[in-house]
């Protein structure tokens, strides 16, 4: 069984093993990542979490679990640009500096596993954390409390003043979600490294992960332009003009796919 197979096949379980499903990505692109013996070392991690938790209900360790991981050294990764081993959760493991999402699935299996109640919510630029019905969020870096008036400044700093905060913005997000989520910050960082074969089986698993968006064509079609692969440009391009309805950029896919067809063929 492939690593993407076996991924797919956590998505499956009830409930989803989300955890696992992220160690197959990793593995998926790090032939030595072994998912089985990773989550078998990550008992290690929550005996040391859990020595350090207070005496409170369990609905009240959420943030004391979270700035536990903060005592440990696990950080979000802020010195230098971000590196495809921020989003891979081994990497983030040995190395104990992640993005907000690599440090957040951490926490919610160690959550898991303590029987903490806990979920993912897919805030834009920054993923947060909540207890259901509390009525402030959770920064997984660190474990800092954000009420509306944060969530408001978090928004406007990662889209700009015209953002409005909705209910949207707030929702508790799914394991395929956060799989979609975490496939999309892989493949935009391999790109930025120039690993366009990398960033392929990321652009390869969010298509398979989620329903067809006209973005995420665009970004394989690109993928496959650099990769000097015109049939599989085409194929992206020729399903994002299906998807768009703005005239404009209608117009401009159709350009590309007309450059494309003009193109000489190699041999």
């Amino acid at each position: 069984m492939s690593p993407r197979q076996a991924c797919l096949l956590c998505l499956e379980r009830d409930p989803p093993a989300l955890f696992e499903a992220a160690l197959w990505i990793a593995a998926e692109h790090d032939p030595h990542a072994q998912p089985p013996q990773v989550l078998a070392d990550l008992h290690g991690l929550q005996v040391q979490v859990a020595a350090g938790l207070p005496s409170l209900p369990l609905r009240e360790l959420a943030q004391p679990l979270l700035r536990r991981l903060s005592e440990l050294d696990y950080h979000q990764d802020d010195e230098g640009p971000t590196r495809p081993r921020h989003a891979l959760l081994h990497e983030v493991l040995r190395w104990r500096r992640g993005q907000p999402l690599s440090l957040a699935l951490i926490a919610l299996e160690l959550a898991r596993r303590l029987d903490i109640p806990l979920q993912g919510v897919n805030f834009p630029g920054h993923f947060l954390l909540r207890v259901p019905g509390a009525d402030h969020l959770l920064d997984p870096c660190g474990g800092r409390r954000l009420y509306t008036r944060d969530c408001r400044e978090l928004l406007v700093h990662h889209l700009g003043p015209q953002e409005e905060l909705g209910a949207a913005h707030l929702q508790a997000a799914d394991a395929r979600t956060m799989l979609l989520r975490l496939s999309r910050n892989l493949r935009q960082l391999h790109v930025q490294q120039d690993d366009h074969l990398a960033a392929l089986k990321d652009a390869e698993r969010v298509l398979q992960l989620g329903p067809p968006n006209l973005l995420d064509h665009l970004a394989r079609a690109t993928i496959y332009q650099q990769l000097e692969c015109p049939q599989g440009e085409r194929y992206d391009l020729q399903h994002a003009l299906l998807l768009c309805e703005e005239e404009g950029m209608r117009l401009q896919l159709s350009q590309r796919l007309r450059s494309l067809d003009r193109a000489p063929a190699l041999h």
